[in-house]
Order: structure tokens, then sequence, then C-alpha cells
């Protein structure tokens, strides 16, 4: 299962070291929805070389506010605490595979 991030435990899961991999989310998004099976199957997949999970954007306004989300869904590929890439809007395993890879 894909690791849910809070305010206050997203420094210590998040920024590290390693990989992270990071979903910015809402339950209202409908494109948020449709990714989500994507992030829950990546989190499995890469389960113990990177750390890959959700913030929702309205009960974790703090992280939202320091990564400057504007839109959603939001994915933020995080290396050693540093964002090394970024996805906005929906996109495929695939694709997000893609941009994980060259990280682990």
């Amino acid at each position: 299962m894909a690791f849910q991030f809070t305010d206050s435990n997203f420094a210590e899961k998040a920024l590290s070291g390693g990989v992270a991999v990071v979903d910015f989310w809402a339950e209202w998004c409908g494109p948020c929805r449709l990714i989500g099976p994507i992030i829950e199957e990546l989190s499995s997949q890469y389960d113990g070389k990177a750390v890959i999970g959700k913030v929702n954007v309205d009960e974790n306004p703090e992280i939202s506010m320091k990564y400057s989300i504007r839109s959603i869904p939001t994915i933020l590929i995080l290396k050693d605490g540093e964002v090394v890439d970024k996805q906005v809007g929906l996109t495929t395993k695939a694709a997000l595979e893609a941009k994980i890879l060259p990280y682990l």
C-alpha cells in the first residue's frame, strides 16, 4: 500500500535520503482517483527501493504550500531530499516509471 505522507512525517520519510515519489491529490479530484491505482502498483513494485506515497492536499496544507502545488495530481520525484523531476496531471504507469528509474 502506498505510504501516507503527512505534514508531520514528510521530512522524516521523504527527505531523509534515497528516492521518494510523492503524489499530491484530493478526494474530490477525478484525475487523482485515476492515478491512485498506479501509485499503489508502483509502491508495491518498488518496495525497498523507493518510498512511494500520497499527500492529501486538503489535510496537509504545509507540504502543499512548501512545494507550491497549484494543480493536482502533481507527482514529485525526490532524490536525497531534492526535487529531481515532476509530473503535473494524469499520466501512464510506463511514463512514471521512466521518470523514476534513472534515480533508483
